[in-house]
Parts: structure tokens; sequence; C-alpha cells
């Protein structure tokens, strides 16, 4: 960790007083940075001035034994640029320029290209001058000096120096995705430092060795480390004496991507001998969340542009002044032509009366069970295709909520909605119990088969191992969970009364007097699974574990993760059948496998997908008492959000029964079906009472569930859905890609939509 390679087209430079550092880049995106801010009473402000106009160059190994190399760093540079070329055509201010060369680069090149460069900045009132001290033949010496005068274009400040120097000694740091340059500096002479490291997200864990810097500087030459952390959630930093083994200091801090920091570690002489240690920004990190902000600014465009045309579609005037503008010449030809002959012209006007009074007798389906399954779907899509490689759209290590943990219970949820609706409906046309039985088994075993040996295998690395093939997951999950509640369903099925007002008392809860048979089993199972997760004795662990193991809990339960839960899975399926690469291996690192979408967990699956049944007998119960229906929604929102509130006493991990998806706790299932009702009680009038959305583009996938999933999982890593990027380390062209490869799949599901074609299994 404390190690890597060297990350290209970078700068180094050195403080007089001797600290070095290096100024981050981003490789062949031609990022800009500044390393090396020396000798300037202004130089803060002339730096700003200059990032806006201007580029600087830094030799960073003029010509000597040993190769050459040039670098650039600085500011406003894009595009590359060679140096025997001409030097671009400057106004007030300097054009982007690069100069990049390998160590194939002569010392004639290398003076040609100085020599460029100094007639550029000479228009803009600024000196460039080499000088060069060599030190025992090398080229440790070499440095650039950049004078900024009086009058300047760039910069009106009285004169600005600044100094480059390039060491023997590098730091070879290769910064990733999410992460950010530290340089340490050990101003203790004499003391060695250990350097430890943890998230402020894992909770109660370990510190990990980061790095280990020396004490064998000399006075105003401390010792340097360099080393990359993450910027994805605060960092927690303890510096402790290597010798002694104890703590010298203790700090929090939140890192910016790509950014460049250094830790000062010194002794403050304030009549009391103290060591401070401070973080210094060398460098601003680059803003990630900037692409996700743009891409939410873009949509938002897109809705308000579409929500106005409709509006302009709506009147009147406007519509028909566009009918007659676009329609003017047809109508011409129509009259003159067979096609707008009475006879015909009656014909096409019985098939509509046919097709308008086919549509009458179709029952109303809600579009608002559609949407919300749509919507759950696609997000479902998105962040499964990588989310941008943002931490916010992957799945919580442990406890806690994210954006990828809300789309597979909210689908579970309306899966349970529609499985009321549609076996009401089937069992309205005279369908026997029996029969709907058998579409129910085969559905569910369908569903299975396709999870284990069509979804869960990676066909890319060879053929299906018996060996090592993955038994749960999500579509064997929903088959599960789809089979108990639809069986449970059609055991006590009742038939739906054809109307529920509030005058009489005893049809004000009918949806739930009704259904006290399945609330009883469902109390059954809830209690089946608080006495398994709370009082199953698990070997080597403590009783009633909720933990991730790993570091967590301070290293003690390294085996223990998911507690009951886990253990069970490896009981009964065995190491090699459950998930590998769980999410908790991220922060906790932990070293046993364990499933997210176990056997224990499928008794809450069930618990959610019922709520959903709720949900469902709401809408069909008090068909056309929108108010009734709007009550029971936020009634129940309100129940299940107080039922979280208890079992996590609104914390993340100090309740009794935290928020996580891995265990899919009670609470984790209470949260977000209270979300869920929440949602549909913003659906329901919007979509199907008013009629304000259609649930366009969601309605489309929603209306094609499955085989948007099966096929986004199948062609993942298929052209559109996927294609080589330019640069991997870029939150940018990650977010493009995926949100390219969601739309595709939301234009699939619409043309199979246009073309009647769903797949139903």
């Amino acid at each position: 960790m404390s190690q890597a390679p060297h990350r290209p087209s970078g700068g180094e430079g050195q403080y007089p007083n001797g600290t070095q550092t290096e100024g981050k880049t981003r490789g062949e995106r031609g990022g800009s940075g500044v390393a090396g801010l020396l000798e300037s009473r202004e130089a803060p402000s002339v730096v700003r001035r200059l990032r806006l106009s201007s580029q600087v160059v830094l030799i960073g190994r003029p010509p000597c034994p040993g190769g050459q190399r040039i670098q650039r760093l600085a500011a406003a540079g894009r595009e590359s640029w060679n140096p025997a070329a001409a030097p671009p055509r400057l106004g007030l201010r300097v054009a982007p320029a690069r100069v990049s060369a390998g160590p194939e680069l002569d010392p004639e090149s290398l003076r040609s290209a100085l020599r460029l460069h100094s007639r550029v900045y000479r228009r803009c009132g600024i000196k460039l001058r080499r000088r060069q001290r060599r030190e025992g033949g090398d080229c440790s010496g070499w440095s650039l000096k950049l004078e900024v005068r009086s009058g300047a274009n760039l910069s009106p400040a009285s004169r600005a120096t600044f100094y480059f120097r390039d060491l023997d000694k590098k730091w070879h740091v290769e910064l990733k995705m999410d992460q950010a340059l530290l340089l340490i500096h050990n101003e203790l002479l004499g003391t060695n430092l250990s350097v430890y490291w943890n998230s402020e997200h894992c909770y109660h864990c370990l510190l990990q060795v980061l790095v280990n810097v020396s004490g064998n500087g000399k006075p105003g030459k401390p010792s340097i480390a360099a080393v990359a952390v993450s910027t994805q959630h605060g960092s927690i930093l303890q510096l402790n004496d290597t010798l002694e083994e104890k703590e010298v200091c203790r700090l929090e801090y939140k890192f910016g991507e790509f950014g460049n920091y250094s830790l000062l570690v010194k002794h403050v002489h304030n009549g009391v001998n103290e060591i401070a240690c401070d973080v210094v920004v060398n460098e601003n990190p680059v803003d990630s969340n900037l692409p996700v902000s743009i891409a939410f600014l873009v949509g938002l465009a897109v809705v308000i542009a579409v929500c106005f045309l409709r509006f302009l579609l709506s009147l009147d005037d406007f519509n028909n002044w566009i009918s007659k503008a676009i329609n003017s010449r047809e109508t011409d030809r129509l009259i003159n032509s067979e096609l707008g002959s009475p006879s015909r012209a009656g014909q096409l006007g019985d098939d509509t009366q046919l097709e308008a009074w086919r549509l009458s007798a179709v029952p109303l389906r809600l579009r608002c069970v559609d949407t919300f399954r749509g919507i759950a779907l696609i997000l479902m899509v998105f962040v499964n295709y990588g989310g941008g490689k943002y931490w916010y759209f992957k799945h919580a290590s442990w406890n806690g909520l994210t954006v990828a943990d809300l789309v597979f219970p909210w689908f579970v949820f309306i899966m349970g909605s529609s499985i009321f609706l549609s076996m009401t409906s089937i069992l309205q046309r005279g369908c026997s119990k029996f029969r709907l039985l058998g579409k129910v088994t085969w559905r569910s075993f369908l569903l299975i088969c396709i999870g284990i040996f069509i979804v869960n295998p990676n066909y890319c690395l060879g053929p299906l191992s018996w060996d090592k093939l993955r038994i749960p997951g999500v579509l064997q999950r929903l088959g599960v969970t789809y089979f108990v509640v639809a069986v449970l369903e059609l055991l006590f099925a009742k038939p739906v009364p054809e109307s529920c007002t509030v005058e009489r008392r005893c049809s004000s809860l009918q949806d739930i007097i009704s259904s006290w048979p399945q609330w009883l089993f469902i109390l059954m199972l809830e209690s089946i699974w608080l006495a398994l997760t709370f009082f199953l004795p698990v070997p080597g662990c403590p009783t009633g574990y909720l933990g991730p193991g790993g570091i967590g809990d301070l290293g003690k339960y390294p085996n223990c993760t998911g507690g009951a839960a886990g253990y069970i899975d490896r009981l009964l399926l065995g190491d090699d059948h459950l998930y590998q690469h769980p999410s908790s291996t991220v922060l906790y690192h932990t070293k046993v496998a364990y499933d997210p979408e176990g056997i224990l967990g499928t008794i809450n699956s069930i618990v959610m997908a019922f709520l959903g049944v709720q949900a469902g007998k709401i809408l069909l119960y008090y068909k056309d008492q929108t108010k009734d229906i709007l009550i029971r929604f936020t009634a129940w929102c309100c129940f299940l959000g107080l039922m979280s509130v208890a079992f996590t006493k609104i914390s993340e991990n100090e309740g009794f029964i935290p928020v996580n998806k891995n265990l899919w706790s009670i609470s984790y299932v209470t949260t977000l079906s209270s979300f869920a009702f929440f949602i549909l009680l913003i659906l329901y009038p919007v979509v199907d009472v008013k009629g304000l959305w259609s649930g366009a583009p969601f309605f489309y996938p929603g209306m094609n569930s499955i085989l948007v999933y099966v096929g986004h999982e199948v062609f993942h890593n298929y052209f559109p859905f996927q294609w080589r990027l330019q640069d991997n380390h870029s939150h940018k062209e990650h977010l493009i890609q995926n949100i390219v490869a969601t739309a595709v799949w939301v234009l699939i599901a619409y043309i199979l939509y246009k073309k009647k074609v769903f797949w139903k299994i």
C-alpha cells in the first residue's frame, strides 16, 4: 500500500528546505498540476493567475548521461505539442502547450524547445532562464527560473520567481480513481514513525499500517514518504513512534480525488515542546462529483423541455397551428385520392370506434405499479453496470444505505403488489386455483434456473464449474419469494369486494382483517428469523453477532461475517457455493465467503414482498377512493418508519438492529418498505388519478422487467453496453458509459412495448 508504480506525466519539485513534492497528473488525459511552489512573496496569487492563461515548463532531466526528459507542470495546457513545431500564436492569453519527450530526446531538440518557449513567454512579459549547477556530474541541480515582470499581461505582480528542481530520489506513486497523494514529512530527527490509516465509515476497525517513515533526515531536510490514500470517505490518520510504540498525533481529514497533500510532522517550540501534525494542500483536488451534477442538470433540462412541449401540445390553438402547418398539403392530396373517398373514410371510422370499444372493455392497468417497477429496474441496471464507479452507487460495505441498496427491495416490494393484482385478475376470469398453482410453481422454477445457470456464471472465464457454482442469487431469491407469497395468497384467497366505504367501521381495516391468516404466517416467519439471528450458537462467534467480521470490532471475530446468517449458508451450502467477493471486503477486509442473498435473509425478503401485497390490496380494495388509498399509504409509511426508528435509534451502527442490506435485517425491510409506500403515495395520484405523468420512460422497462434484467446481465460485456475507455480511472468516462448502456435498455424496452413483445415466464 505504501508503494505503487509511478504515475506518468507528473512533475516534481522541492521546497527550499528540502521538502519534496510530486504533482498529481492524470496520465494521458493531459491534466494539469503545480508541484513545487517556491520562493515567492506573491506565489499563490501569481500561480492562480498563471493557471488561467499560461504554461510552466519543468526540465526534469536536462541533456546529460542517463537520459533526458521534459515534463509539463501546470496550468491551462491540455493539448500535446511537438517541440519541433512552430510556437502557438499568442494574444493576451498564452495558448495551451505541452512539451513531452522520452529518453530519446536529443540535446538539440531540448535547446530548440527552450528557445521556442523563451520567445513565447517574452511576448507576455515572462522571462525564462536556464541555470545549471552540477553536483558530482549528475543533473540534480538543473533548474528552470521563471520571472513575471511588472506590467506583464498575465499578472500585475511586481516580481515573482519560482524554482523547480529535480532530485535523483523520486517517489513512485500511481494515483487511481478515488485516491489522493499524501507526502508525509518527518522532521522529528531520530524518530521513526509508523503511519496508520482507517476510514471513518469503518466501524470499530483496527487501524491499518499505511507507511513507515524513517527519522534519518537532517535539519531542514526531513525524511519523506509518499503514499496514495482513499478519498471516498473521511480518513483517520494516527502516527506512532515506532520504537517507543506510543501515539505521536492523531487527526481526521477528508482528502479530495487526485489532490496533492503534505502531512508535516514537526516540533512546535511555544514554551512547551509539542509535536504538531498539519495537513497542507500542495495541489487542489478535482471535483469528482461534477460529472454527476452535470448529468443530473442535463436530465432535468430534458424533463423540463418535454413537459413544456407537452404543455404546448395540450393547447388547442398551438395544436391546430401545428396540424395546419404539417398537414395542409397532405389533406389536399387525400381529398383528391382514393384514400379520401367516403367509403374508405367510413371504414376507417368504424375501425377506430371498434378499437375504442375494445380498449374500453379491457380493465385498466395501474400504471403506477409498472412505473415503480421500472424505476427500481433502471436503477438496478445502472448500479450493476458500475454507476460511474462512485461509492454511493455501490452497495454499503456493511451497515447503512446507498443508492444501490434501494433497488432490489423495491423490486421485491412491487413484485408482491403485482402478485396480488395479477392473481386476483386471473381468478376473476375463472381460472382454477390448482391450475394457477401449477403456473406459480413453474414460474418460480424458471426464475431459479435462469439465476443459477444463466445469470450467475461468467462463461467468459470458461465452462460452467459445478465445484464453484454460486447457488444463491438475485433471481433465485425472487423465485423463492414469489413462490412462498403467491402460494400463501392462493391458499387464503377471498373475493375482492366491489366497494369499500368508510361509513362501515368493519371495513375500515378490511384489507388487513381479511388477511389475518397470511399475517399470522408472516409473523411466524419473522419470529424464526429473530430466533435464529439472535439465539443460534455460532462456533467461535458471540451469540447474536451482526457484525462484518474481518478487522471490524477491533478484529476480535475475523471469521464471523454475518453471524448466524453466514454460518447457516456455509453449513448448508458450503463456502465454494457462496458469493466470494462480498461488499464487506472493501473496508473490513473480510476473508470468509458471504452471500447477501443467502438463506436466512430470504425470510425477510418474503416479509418485504408481503408488504407489497398489502399495497396491492389497498389499491384494489379501495378502488376509485383516492382519499382512502392515500390515507392508508401515509399510515403504512409512518408506521414502518417509526418501527425503523425504534430498531436503529436513528443511528447507522448503534441501534438494536442496524439497517443492513447484506443481512436483509428487519430494520432494512421496514425502512425500504416505508420509502416504497411513500413513492406509491406520490406516483398513484400523479400517474393514475390526475394523469400528469404517463410514467415514461420507466413504464416501458417496467412492462418487460424479466427481459431487461436477464438481458443486461448476459450482454454486460458487449457493445454498446461496454467499450474500452480511454482513461479507466475517470469517473466521467465510466458515468457516460453506464448512462448510455442504461439508456439503450430503456430504448429496447420501448421498442418491444411498441411491437407488443413481452417476455413472460
